[in-house]
């Protein structure tokens, strides 16, 4: 399945959304998302994750290795609805939301519109993403 991107107005304004649809259901695709364990292994900017939840909620927070060595922390600034967003480094970062379908769903990455180069990725990200909630 191939990946879409477009520009959409969201919560936070306009954003870059970049998508792929799955053939897993939302809830399976949401764990994947929201577990910290799963972050290294479907974020490329992700080498580590230490975070005071495993499954991350509103506030929680942290620090990701990238590949570059560095950590930086973050926090989750929404997490509701099959949609998450965070900060990291006190900056905006990428938004993450899962959609349903008539059959298994649409995951969705928003990104701010500076930030276009990050869209191939996003789309290497998603592609994990959907491996790892059909693996489920």
């Amino acid at each position: 399945m191939a990946s879409d991107v477009r520009v959409e107005r969201g919560p936070t304004g306009r954003h870059i959304a970049v998508s792929r649809p799955t053939a897993a259901p939302p809830e399976r695709v949401w764990s994947v998302l929201t577990d910290t364990s799963e972050w290294p292994t479907w974020g490329p900017s992700v080498t580590d994750v230490e975070c005071t939840d495993r499954v991350i909620r509103v506030g929680s927070t942290g620090r990701v290795r990238t590949p570059f060595g560095i950590w930086v922390p973050f926090e989750i600034t929404a997490c509701e609805a099959f949609r998450w967003t965070w900060s990291v480094a006190g900056v905006p970062a990428t938004g993450h939301r899962v959609e349903a379908l008539e059959t298994g769903s649409r995951i969705v990455f928003e990104l701010p519109l500076p930030a276009a180069g990050y869209v191939p990725v996003c789309r290497r990200a998603l592609e994990t993403v959907d491996r790892l909630a059909a693996e489920g």
